[in-house]
């Protein structure tokens, strides 16, 4: 059975990625799991300087997921070239680089400092980042934004590009739109949504930051909907993000129309997560008698006359 995928110019040993942020930069993780049996490694974002982040409490655990506001907390492009790829070159998989910035000046020097490094085989670039530029305003919720970024790191490589969009917007196969127009080889989705806890007993927000990034199994429903409605939007191909603990899951993300899927809070609990999710994919399509697993990407089944309302279909 075929589980191998061509993204772009990279090519995935199978359909299931680690989520950036969530498994470090692939060393944290290797005592705990075969890292050589994901179809790759999204690393945590890398920022031209070094970030600390935001101050505690920056993660809190909610009923069905958690929230956090790490604040793009990272070793900065330097270290991250000295210390960190060296380890991710040994490794037989293949390894993205989540980019963070705060001005599309600092995407363009991050991404042309990795061009002349070896390892790589390609980029997620994080657009919910807020532009210091704009007034602090993220990138990934203005449409032209993301379509001026988009245009500006196609310029300046071959690897595979990848725009990873942001939940938080009225219509995200819009900015699809916009990521494809401009040459990116693929999207991700989703980012976290926004959410927040409070303690009842302080009467404060949880988190230092008020607000965060919620994920886990909580915002799953969420994730599907959208990637579906970038399904319809686009045709480069998607990548799933969002809730996914489980095989089952990951088969429900390549029904509605992710090519690939990254696994991301489920790591934390489990750094296996990501190996088991890849068997139990392999496994149910040799019960299911598919012979590729390509057959199962956008297979969900609709009733005939029934639309879902707002999307465009572009296939």
């Amino acid at each position: 059975m075929n589980t191998t995928y061509t993204l772009g110019t990279m090519h995935l040993k199978n359909r299931v990625l680690v989520a950036s942020g969530t498994f470090g930069y692939g060393n944290e993780a290797a005592p705990f799991t075969d890292l050589s049996r994901l179809g790759g490694i999204v690393t945590k974002s890398v920022s031209w300087l070094p970030r600390q982040g935001n101050a505690p409490t920056r993660i809190a655990e909610t009923s069905s997921g958690m929230l956090n506001s790490i604040g793009l907390a990272n070793v900065g492009i330097d270290a991250f070239i000295s210390d960190k790829l060296p380890f991710l070159r040994e490794l037989d998989t293949s390894i993205i680089v989540n980019i963070a910035a705060s001005s599309i000046d600092e995407y363009v020097e991050v991404m042309e400092r990795l061009e002349v490094e070896s390892g790589i085989q390609g980029y997620e670039i994080n657009v919910s980042c807020p532009n210091v530029k704009e007034g602090g305003l993220n990138f990934g919720t203005r449409c032209d934004m993301t379509e001026s970024i988009t245009r500006e790191l196609r310029k300046r490589t071959k690897r595979t590009l990848i725009i990873k969009l942001t939940p938080n917007v009225t219509h995200i196969g819009d900015f699809a739109r916009a990521c494809e127009a401009e040459g990116a080889d693929a999207v991700s989705l989703i980012n976290t949504l926004v959410g927040m806890a409070v303690n009842i007993h302080t009467r404060r927000p949880v988190l230092s930051t008020i607000t965060g990034g919620l994920s886990g199994p909580a915002i799953k429903p969420v994730a599907l909907a959208k990637v579906f409605e970038v399904y319809k939007a686009v045709s480069i191909p998607i990548i799933g993000i969002g809730g996914i603990t489980t095989w089952q899951d990951a088969i429900e993300f390549l029904l509605v129309g992710a090519s690939a899927i990254q696994v991301g809070t489920a790591s934390f609990r489990d750094p296996d997560a990501g190996v088991k999710i890849a068997a139990g994919m392999e496994a149910y399509c040799q019960a299911q008698g598919v012979e590729d697993i390509q057959e199962l990407v956008g297979g969900l089944q609709i009733a005939a006359g029934v639309a879902a309302p707002g999307f465009v279909k572009a296939r």
